[in-house]
């Protein structure tokens, strides 16, 4: 994605007051692609403010609203700040808090386009002649939490619901991205009957179906980092992030299916100092799947941060562990209706992190716990550079088509050709060349000029 450039602050996103006659779409974001505003649970009339995403002040306000535990007996991740409370804006339909997460002045005329998340799309769309309110709609949450809390479970099918209503009683085509997709795949599972009243069509783009193992385990041991270069001064650091991670139920339920037959197992490898008998020696250790649980517990036994002057531990967390376990099995028990059609996009042709490596053979680590101090070496698998393209096609459905795209993980979210099969695939009038006709797998880089 771009950085800085200079074009006009805003467009022309109205359309006339004419109802098209197209069935109702609703966007679904991933991970970290709904903004969030923190209130005060105690003023009744309190302001709310933007806490993600935001350019200025970014970290600090980070850490002061939205670093969280997770509270077991109700499932959910709750602000340290007992005062505070996190919650998704739902003006314009949804799509406020999907389109550009940091919607300021300032942003849009800088055209900052690492934080325009569906805005391309949203675009394409009503150019395309859907309305929003009547055919076009968007669905953010609190992505903090589990894919399948109640929370978010009851806000899609009250979302469902409506764009059905506003829209005449036509049934919703759901494009989901990323993460979106996990958690509408939950809703599959948990309310077939409601999924099968609602929804017509479902294009997933993006999504991690088995995991996403080198960019999840290293969220767990290191952080994340969203954006690179000079741009990143303005986020939220990465040791800032993974101290939110740590406590994220939706991070555990990314990690690698244990019981996917992978091609090749994903690991983590370090570097580790041994003495013995007197003698040192470095070897290279690997985890799998399963001894991958005891190297976080162990990396992360002493993990903690200072909040308010306060001491605040933040190990591997077994509870939200168990919680996404069971996740898995809903995830793995979702079955698609019959009459409704699904489409997968994957992205492909991005060195994408598989294997992580911590140390090296002249800098090994000693402690585990300095894992969480250090910075990986991957090797690396085809993918969109955050999801193999081996996790994002085992979706496990019976799909009408799946279609690889050379776009990376965002990217995909304004990439023509993408926008050319959604188009497809809602019937609209400007079709896709006669790439793949009925084939059930395709390729999009074959015969499509793609915009990088």
């Amino acid at each position: 994605m771009g950085g800085f450039s200079f074009f006009p602050c805003f467009g022309n996103r109205s359309s006339d007051d004419t109802t098209p006659d197209l069935d109702p779409v609703l966007l679904v974001s991933g991970i970290g692609g709904s903004i969030l505003h923190s209130r005060s649970k105690t003023k009744k009339f309190g302001l709310e403010t933007r806490v993600w995403v935001r350019i200025l002040l970014a970290d600090l306000e980070f850490r002061k609203k939205v670093w969280s535990v997770y509270n077991p007996k109700t499932g959910y991740t709750e602000s340290l700040d007992e005062d505070t409370e996190l919650l998704v804006p739902d003006d314009d339909y949804g799509l406020y808090a999907i389109d550009i997460l940091d919607p300021s002045p300032v942003i849009k005329c800088l055209h900052v386009t690492d934080v325009y998340h569906f805005h391309a799309m949203i675009d394409m769309l009503v150019k395309c002649g859907y309305k929003k309110g009547t055919t076009l709609f968007g669905f953010g949450y609190d992505f903090r939490q589990s894919n399948r809390i109640d929370k978010s479970m009851e806000g899609l099918k009250a979302k469902l619901e409506s764009a059905y209503k506003a829209s005449g009683g036509r049934k919703v085509n759901i494009i989901s991205h990323s993460m979106g997709g996990l958690l509408v795949s939950c809703f599959l599972s948990l309310h077939n009957d409601v999924f099968t009243k609602y929804v017509n069509k479902w294009i997933c783009i993006a999504c991690p179906f088995q995991g996403a193992p080198g960019c999840i385990n290293d969220s767990l041991l290191t952080g994340l980092q969203f954006v690179d270069g000079f741009e990143s001064y303005f986020f939220v650091s990465r040791w800032t992030m993974h101290q939110l991670l740590v406590a994220c139920p939706s991070i555990y339920e990314m990690l690698a299916n244990p019981d996917f037959n992978w091609k090749k197992q994903p690991l983590i490898q370090v570097w580790r100092k041994q003495s013995k008998n007197g003698e040192t020696s470095v070897e290279l250790e690997s985890y799998g799947l399963v001894e991958s649980i005891n190297l976080f517990e162990e990396a992360l036994r002493q993990n903690e941060l200072d909040f308010d002057g306060k001491t605040v531990a933040l190990p591997f967390n077994f509870a939200i562990l168990k919680w996404a376990s069971g996740t898995r099995d809903v995830l793995n028990n979702s079955k698609l209706p019959d009459g409704v059609s699904f489409y997968n996009i994957y992205g492909k042709s991005f060195e994408t992190p598989y294997d992580v490596c911590y140390g090296s053979k002249t800098t090994p680590i000693e402690d585990l716990s300095e894992i969480c101090h250090s910075l990986p070496e991957y090797s690396y698998v085809d993918g969109d550079g955050t999801v193999p393209s081996e996790s994002a096609m085992a979706d496990g459905f019976d799909a009408v088509e799946r279609v690889g795209v050379p776009a990376t993980h965002r990217q995909v979210l304004q990439d023509e050709t993408v926008f050319q099969l959604i188009q497809k695939w809602l019937g609209l009038d400007q079709k896709v060349n006669k790439h793949s006709k009925t084939s059930r797998v395709a390729d999009a880089s074959s015969s499509m000029n793609v915009s990088m």
